[in-house]
């Protein structure tokens, strides 16, 4: 891994914990204005500052994040159809002379192992990890799980090796209860895990606790945190669990202590 991977790799994980808390907001380029995103501009402005790094479509980039941010970004390079079509037909959609443009600190795309069209994403993953070992670019692999595929240990621990095998730098995949850690044991890069669908705070706050438990590098989380009533305490109580050990029921109660709060100024260290 030559100075400049490591140096981009080195501003997306916390130096004392080393660990991530990663937003993603990326999820219109196949929904739409979904719930907690119709307005990108309000919700990322609010949630930056607690933000280790922003993974994000170039549109959204462009048009709704101040160019003065100091945040590493993360860009979604995949794309193609939408929610009402086959998500799996997915290919690269933005060049890697577009990302250095925007200076981004790594690119992400998913694959969809098991799924139609899983060669093809498969290979572009590798094409893009050609062309991004070129510049030093880390690759994000995402393991999408299609609605008929179990997000068990042993689909995800395929899914990640896989994605590793290929070349990505990191892997973004779902967290599962039974033998998460032998997910992690079995892929040879960092793991962040997905928050997916929207569910109760206190619920997700576990979910990032007993993945963190289990080795996760951390976590890439968007609908958990931006579809709560109180995004910038869940977000704070995120990075509590990360980067600070926080029990599930500590972490909550700060979510409760900071919910209150329009603004806070500072992030937890």
């Amino acid at each position: 891994m030559g100075w400049g991977m490591k140096n981009r790799l080195s501003g997306i994980f916390n130096p004392k914990s080393g660990k991530t808390v990663m937003l993603a907001v990326d999820h219109g380029y196949f929904q739409g204005p979904t719930t907690g995103l119709k307005k990108p501009r309000e919700t990322i402005t609010q949630l930056l500052p607690y933000s280790d790094c922003l993974f994000v479509t170039r549109g959204i980039l462009r048009n709704c994040v101040s160019p003065a941010i100091s945040t590493p970004i993360f860009l979604r390079v995949s794309g193609g159809p939408s929610v009402l079509g086959e998500l799996s037909n997915e290919d690269l959609t933005t060049s890697m002379k577009e990302a250095l443009r925007l200076n981004a600190s790594g690119v992400g795309m998913s694959i969809f192992v098991g799924e139609k069209n899983e060669d093809r994403t498969i290979s572009s993953l590798g094409r893009l990890v050609n062309e991004a070992e070129e510049y030093g670019m880390p690759v994000l692999a995402i393991t999408a799980v299609g609605k008929e595929m179990a997000r068990d240990a042993r689909y995800l621990g395929l899914a990640c090796r896989i994605a590793a095998e290929i070349g990505a730098h990191m892997v973004k995949t779902y967290y599962c209860e039974e033998d998460f850690e032998k997910v992690v044991e079995g892929c040879p890069v960092p793991i962040v895990i997905a928050g997916g669908k929207k569910i109760p705070e206190k619920d997700a706050l576990q979910m990032a606790f007993s993945a963190i438990s289990k080795g996760a590098a951390g976590v890439d989380m968007g609908r958990n945190i931006f579809q709560s009533e109180h995004p910038a305490a869940m977000i704070q109580a995120i990075r509590a669990v990360v980067h600070e050990n926080y029990s599930v029921d500590e972490a909550f109660e700060l979510f409760n202590k900071l919910k209150g709060q329009k603004v806070v100024d500072r992030v937890v260290e």
